[in-house]
């Protein structure tokens, strides 16, 4: 009787190793999974880092966040940029409205480890170069990022000035 006894208890404890082991790896492979695609809370950092990067006022810093194939198709010009030349001449003249921005509503989507999108709607608070007079801009915004040699970058931004409910 004890012989049986040790031999159940030996199978038990084993059944038990085996599936502590398979929660164990499935629990790993997800955590993998994880950190291989991107979170909301890290995307969502990279507009902070690109109204940091308004902040100095150094348009090369801010068309350095745009990959060299980028689309922008800004706020305060009918002109798309293409390049990282146009997208830096954007940038020259609208810093000189001091930009400064933050999100209102925010929808970002996770498509893949290497991608994402965040679009909605930001107000900027821009000074104007004559008279000094700040006053708030609400647009839409479509940010397209791409993770590319371990770094994430725009690929393509559209903004646009919010219409007026009607």
């Amino acid at each position: 009787m004890k012989r049986r006894t040790a031999t159940r208890a030996a199978i038990a404890a084993a059944v038990a190793v085996a599936a502590i082991g398979t929660v164990t790896v499935g629990m790993a492979q997800a955590g993998e999974e994880r950190r291989g695609k991107a979170t909301e809370q890290e995307i969502a950092a990279l507009f902070d880092q690109w109204n940091a990067a308004l902040q100095t006022g150094d348009p090369e810093q801010v068309a350095d966040r745009y990959a060299d194939d980028a689309v922008l198709l800004p706020t305060a010009s009918p002109r798309i940029r293409t390049n990282h030349a146009e997208i830096a001449d954007y940038f020259e003249h609208f810093l000189q409205k001091k930009p400064k921005g933050e999100k209102i509503r925010s929808v970002i989507n996770i498509l893949d480890k290497d991608s994402a999108i965040d679009a909605g709607v930001y107000r900027f608070h821009l000074t104007d170069p004559q008279t000094g007079v700040t006053k708030p801009v609400e647009a839409r915004y479509t940010y397209e990022y791409e993770k590319r040699g371990g770094k994430w970058l725009i690929v393509n931004h559209h903004s646009s000035v919010l219409p007026a409910e009607g």
